[in-house]
């Protein structure tokens, strides 16, 4: 689902690995211009194997790879899917590049992709559990100045809430204790409420 910390997931991996991180977004590789998205992608495999080891995070992939033959516009999109599909075939010899993408459609992926020796595996990302929800709001209170606040309640009361969804909320916090007082030192659980 959105917001759950897939990209950040990905970044994680990098800097754990201590690999090179070359992150794109899918509607980044496509152009109006004809053979300049297939040369976005032969670039991209080019600039990974000079760099090795690294990996290529390709954010929102389902725009880049949707199904073939499902698409009635133009050609461009399933060239660019053929060559994304022949660089990551080519991977054996790209020794020290692994590629991650991340959707949150699958469904609407090119099988060709998710086949072994491309995409092998696949991670669901859910929304985090209670004990998740405490972490990330400990990670994003940590420099606020709380008072009062219960961060096991929030947790609890945020079922079903993203890492994104708790980001606002905290940033929304500290925001209606500003409004109630510019020169505001604290924040307490109202604002969390409010």
């Amino acid at each position: 689902p959105p917001g759950t910390g897939k990209t950040l997931l990905a970044k994680a991996t990098a800097n754990e690995s201590g690999a090179n991180f070359i992150s794109v977004k899918g509607p980044e590789m496509l152009t109006m211009w004809v053979g300049e998205s297939e040369r976005k992608v032969r670039e991209l495999f080019r600039r990974a194997k000079q760099v090795a080891p690294a990996i290529i995070f390709l954010d929102e992939i389902d725009s880049v790879v949707p199904k073939r033959g499902g698409y009635s516009g133009s050609h461009a999109i399933e060239s660019t899917v053929s060559q994304l599909l022949t660089e990551m075939s080519g991977l054996e010899e790209l020794k020290g590049v692994v590629v991650i993408a991340a959707t949150n459609r699958p469904d609407m992926i090119d099988p060709a992709l998710l086949r072994p020796g491309r995409i092998d595996r696949f991670v669901l990302v859910p929304a985090p559990d209670e004990k998740a929800r405490l972490e990330i709001f400990k990670v994003h209170t940590k420099q606020m100045p709380l008072k009062s606040v219960d961060l096991k309640e929030l947790a609890k009361k945020t079922e079903g809430f993203s890492g994104a969804d708790i980001e606002a909320i905290c940033r929304e916090a500290a925001m209606s204790a500003l409004r109630e007082d510019i020169k505001s030192k604290e924040v307490n659980m109202k604002h969390f409420e409010d």
